[in-house]
C-alpha cells in the first residue's frame, strides 16, 4: 500500500515537473513573438515612409517640368517693368532657383535704363521689351544687348479717354501714342488698320506722324513717352497704349476699345524677349532661364492671371 502511494506522489511530481518545463520554454517563445511582430509593423512603417517619399519625389520631378538643373547654380540680376514682366519672374522665382537660377528682380519704369544696365554688366538680364524696340535702342545707343528668347507677347490697344467712341470719332481728337519708334509706328498701324488714319505705302514699322499722308478727322497725334501714357488718358480723347503700361494702370484687356489680333503678325514682331548682354548669348543659364520661363507652369499663370493681355509665346 505504502509502495502503491510512494509511486503515485512521483508520478505526480513527474507531470508538475514537465508542466514546468513547458511553462518555462513557453515563455521566451511569447516573448520572441512580440518584438517580430513589432519588427514587421516597423518595417511596413519604413515601406511606407519610403513609398511617400518616392510619390513626393515624383510629385516634385513633375512640378518642375523635368526641368534639368545646372550643374553650377547662378545668382543673376535682372530687370523688368512691374507688370506684367516682375509678376512673371517673381512666380517663376521657385522654379527657377530648382534649375540652378538665383534671380534678383530689379524694378524699372522705363525703357531705357534695363538696356544700359545689361550693356554695362549691372545686370545679367533684363525682360521688358520686344525685338524691333532693342534693335533701335542698339542702333541708337551703341549698345550690345541681345535675346535668347521670346516668351509672351502684349497686344496693343487703344483706350478710351475724354471720348468713348472711335467709330463716331470728333474732329481734332487728341490722340496720345508712345513717343519711341517702333511702338508709335505700333499705334500708327492700328490707327490705320481701324480707318482713322493713312500713313505713306510700305513705310511699316519706321512710321511717324510725319508719315500720315490722310487725316480725315484732323487728329492731333501726341507722342508721349510710353510709360506716361496711362497718366495722360484723362487728358486726352483715346490713348494708345503698350500691354505692359496698360495692365500697370489697371486696364483689363477687355477696357480697349481695339487692340492688335493674338494671332496677328505683330503677335510674332512684338513678342516681349529675354535680353542679355552679347558675351552671355550662349551661356547655359540664360537658355535655362528662358526654359523655364516657357514652362507650363508659367504659361499657365499668364494665361489665367491676366486673362488675354499677356499672351503665352509658343
Amino acid at each position: 500500500m505504502k509502495k502503491s502511494i510512494s509511486c503515485v506522489l512521483a508520478a505526480l511530481l513527474a507531470a508538475a515537473s514537465l508542466a514546468g518545463c513547458g511553462s518555462s520554454q513557453s515563455t521566451p517563445a511569447a516573448t520572441t513573438a512580440a518584438p517580430a511582430a513589432e519588427t514587421t509593423a516597423a518595417a511596413a512603417e519604413t515601406t511606407a515612409a519610403a513609398a511617400e517619399t518616392t510619390a513626393a519625389g515624383a510629385e516634385t520631378t513633375a512640378a518642375s517640368g523635368d526641368i534639368t538643373p545646372l550643374a553650377t547654380p547662378v545668382d543673376i540680376k535682372i530687370g523688368a517693368t512691374p507688370s506684367p514682366h516682375a509678376e512673371i519672374l517673381e512666380f517663376a522665382k521657385d522654379k527657377l532657383a530648382a534649375a540652378g537660377i538665383n534671380i534678383e528682380v530689379v524694378v524699372y519704369n522705363d525703357y531705357v535704363q534695363p538696356n544700359l544696365a545689361v550693356d554695362q554688366g549691372e545686370l545679367q538680364a533684363n525682360y521688358f521689351q520686344h525685338q524691333p524696340y532693342l534693335d533701335d535702342f542698339n542702333a541708337e545707343k551703341g549698345t550690345k544687348v541681345v535675346s535668347v528668347g521670346a516668351i509672351h507677347y502684349e497686344p496693343f490697344g487703344i483706350y478710351a479717354g475724354k471720348s468713348k467712341d472711335l467709330s463716331n470719332i470728333p474732329d481734332k481728337a487728341k490722340i496720345a501714342v508712345p513717343n519711341d519708334t517702333t511702338n508709335e509706328a505700333r499705334a500708327l498701324l492700328l490707327l490705320q488698320d481701324n480707318g482713322l488714319i493713312k500713313l505713306k505705302d510700305g513705310v511699316g514699322l519706321k512710321a511717324t506722324k510725319q508719315d500720315i499722308v490722310e487725316n480725315p478727322h484732323n487728329l492731333d497725334i501726341l507722342e508721349v513717352e510710353a510709360a506716361q501714357i496711362p497718366r495722360s488718358v484723362d487728358s486726352v480723347d483715346f490713348a494708345a497704349m503698350n500691354g505692359n503700361y496698360a495692365i500697370d494702370a489697371g486696364f483689363k484687356p477687355s477696357d480697349a476699345l481695339v487692340q492688335e489680333k493674338a494671332d496677328s503678325e505683330a503677335a510674332k514682331t512684338y513678342a516681349n524677349i529675354i535680353a542679355v548682354n552679347e558675351k552671355d548669348k550662349d551661356a547655359e543659364w540664360a537658355k535655362k532661364l528662358v526654359e523655364v520661363l516657357s514652362s507650363e507652369d508659367v504659361k499657365n499663370f499668364i494665361t489665367n492671371k491676366y486673362e488675354g493681355g499677356v499672351i503665352a509665346s509658343n
